[in-house]
C-alpha cells in the first residue's frame, strides 16, 4: 500500500528473479527498521522503462540509489538505520587512515 511516506522504493518488473530477491530483502530490512516501502513496476511507464531498462531491480532509500541488480543487505540496512545525533544527521564512519590533527 502506498501512503506517500515510504522511505524505500523498489523499481522492478514482473518475472524478474533478481527483483524477487530484492523484494524479500527490502521487505525484511524495512520491517526490521520499522519503515514503509513501495514497489514500482518499471514496465508501467515508458519513462521508467527507459530510465531503468535492464538495471532492475533498483532500490532507493530516501531518494538515494542504494544499488541495482544484486542488492547489498548491509548497505541497505545502513541506509535504513535511524538518524543519530540531535540534529538528525546520519552517523558517518571514520576512515582510520585519515586522522584529525590536534
Amino acid at each position: 500500500m502506498e501512503t506517500g511516506d515510504e522511505r524505500a522504493v523498489l523499481y522492478g518488473r514482473a518475472g524478474c528473479h533478481l527483483c524477487d530477491e530484492a523484494r524479500a530483502l527490502l521487505a525484511a530490512e524495512c520491517a526490521r527498521a520499522g519503515v514503509s516501502w513501495r514497489e514500482v513496476d518499471v514496465d508501467s511507464d515508458a519513462a521508467l522503462r527507459e530510465r531503468y531498462g535492464e538495471l532492475v531491480p533498483v532500490v532507493e532509500v530516501d531518494g538515494v540509489q542504494q544499488g541495482y541488480w544484486r542488492i547489498d543487505g548491509a548497505r541497505l540496512r545502513s541506509a535504513l538505520a535511524p538518524p543519530s545525533g540531535a540534529d538528525g544527521a546520519r552517523a558517518t564512519s571514520r576512515i582510520p587512515w585519515r586522522r584529525r590533527r590536534p
